[in-house]
């Protein structure tokens, strides 16, 4: 989507009243997103086989878009010949302090990250910014050798 682009007119979509008056245009349309997310499981599907995978959800952005790419993978596991299975962990991450990003990474709730060892983890965030977070994040990670880390991001 280019910078000048000015979106979806209104009157294309049915929306709630209440809503109209709030919305200038619609840039990115309900099925696109979820037609995004089918193609991101599907592909996670064909990265992952048949092994058992723990996601790890950074919260809070990325709970939404969680959820959905979790159930669209279950979806597709329940109905092909192929069956993921998924344990599902929640984290917060911190760098900044107040508008600034620091060095430090402070990685709040998640159960002992020890328990990757040896697993299959897909982190799965919803924007990443500058990249420094999410790049401490996987250093510090390797310190537990999962066997494979994949990290999918809300991108359209």
């Amino acid at each position: 989507i280019s910078d000048s682009w000015t979106g979806y007119n209104l009157d294309v979509f049915s929306l709630p009243h209440h809503y109209c008056e709030d919305l200038e245009c619609v840039f990115i349309p309900h099925g696109v997103i979820v037609d995004r997310i089918e193609r991101l499981a599907n592909d996670i599907m064909k990265d992952i086989g048949d092994n058992r995978i723990t996601v790890l959800c950074v919260l809070k952005g990325g709970y939404k878009f969680c959820a959905d790419l979790v159930e669209q993978i279950k979806s597709l596991s329940r109905n092909s010949e192929r069956f993921i299975s998924m344990r599902v962990d929640f984290i917060r991450l911190r760098s900044y302090c107040n508008d600034k990003s620091t060095a430090d990474l402070q990685i709040i709730g998640g159960e002992d990250l020890s328990k990757l060892t040896g697993k299959n983890v897909l982190i799965v965030e919803d924007v990443i910014g500058t990249g420094r977070t999410m790049e401490a994040l996987l250093s510090h990670l390797e310190k537990y050798n999962p066997k494979m880390v994949k990290v999918a991001r809300y991108r359209i």
